[in-house]
């Protein structure tokens, strides 16, 4: 079921893409009962699981259940090993940047992204090192802060590498922004050269960049139930949060080639499943065919005639035998 999450991303490519980011990230899928796996964590403040995510754009490419009592980094390196794997042997000239927060910035990721010709890049957890480094550039955001009244936002790269735990020095690049309420420093690590990304774009279109990947995990947890984990074992709960994620692919397919140009082409999961999927209609069963009657006074008719002859173009041999309403 993984597989068929690659799968269904490479198989809607009639070009292959020059370039793909991967975004990982966690979230929390809170329990209320003693299910099998359960521990609390302390950042989420609750018992939960700890799912991972990888996604590319608005396309999810793995969600692997996991129980909380682990690193964020569990499992990530197997599964992108294979999801790299299988997208090289599709597109052997594609670059790819692998891109997430500071809970994934690990050495043996980071050494097997430089290893294997993949970008990567990483927040960075602040230290005293860190913010002696960013030292002036804090200063001086505070003193514009000062004279303007408006929140100030500055950057500085170096090279960097910790005592014991990196093999090699990296490029950073730190925000020194100083706001209403204090300052607010944030680092990144990256393979990107400056050459390609200056640090401000570095920073506010490619690192930022992945805050949209949060919006899909909530868009698939919360409107698709893919966080009901009531089952006895965690093979079955694993294999209900896959089939949620194929629910999710459904819909965005649905939005990116039935809804595309009509008044729902920017709908969310829950309004395309209330407004135009959960419908009363009657069904009829015969000897050689089975219908469906849809009423007249259904408000989105033509918007739903519309997008089925959209989709019956993708594939003719769909079309109805008989196209009507009752």
């Amino acid at each position: 079921m993984q597989a068929f999450f690659v799968e269904a991303f490479v198989q809607q490519y009639l070009i292959p893409p020059a370039r793909i980011v991967l975004d990982l990230d966690s979230t929390d899928f809170v329990l209320h009962g003693h299910q099998l796996g359960r521990f609390f964590h302390g950042y989420y403040d609750a018992y939960c699981y700890l799912p991972l995510y990888i996604f590319c754009g608005d396309h999810p490419l793995l969600a692997l259940l996991r129980p909380s009592n682990i690193d964020n980094v569990v499992g990530v390196l197997k599964h992108l090993t294979r999801i790299i794997a299988r997208l090289r042997q599709c597109w052997p000239g594609v670059s790819i940047l692998v891109r997430g927060d500071s809970g994934f910035c690990r050495e043996h990721l980071m050494y097997w992204c430089e290893a294997n010709g993949v970008d990567f890049l990483f927040g960075l957890a602040k230290n005293p090192r860190l913010l002696r480094e960013l030292g002036p550039a804090l200063e001086q955001a505070q003193q514009q802060f000062a004279q303007t009244g408006t929140p100030t936002r500055l950057f500085h790269e170096f090279a960097y590498r910790t005592h014991d735990s990196w093999s090699r020095e990296r490029r950073v690049v730190g925000k020194a922004e100083h706001l209403a309420k204090g300052p607010n420093p944030r680092f990144i690590v990256s393979s990107l050269t400056a050459a390609a990304f200056a640090g401000p774009a570095l920073y506010e279109q490619e690192y930022c960049g992945r805050g949209d990947m949060e919006n899909r995990i909530k868009e698939q947890q919360l409107m698709l139930f893919a966080n009901r984990v009531s089952c006895q074992t965690m093979r079955a709960k694993q294999v209900r949060l896959c089939l949620a994620t194929v629910a999710y692919i459904v819909l965005r397919a649905l939005r990116q080639y039935g809804l595309a140009e009509t008044e729902l082409a920017q709908a969310q999961c829950d309004t395309i499943r209330v407004r135009l999927l959960k419908i009363g209609a009657v069904i009829g069963v015969h000897v050689r065919r089975v219908t469906v009657a849809l009423s007249e006074a259904y408000p989105l008719r033509e918007l739903f005639v519309r997008v089925w002859e959209k989709l019956c173009v993708l594939a003719p041999g769909v079309r109805p035998a008989v196209v009507g309403s009752s």
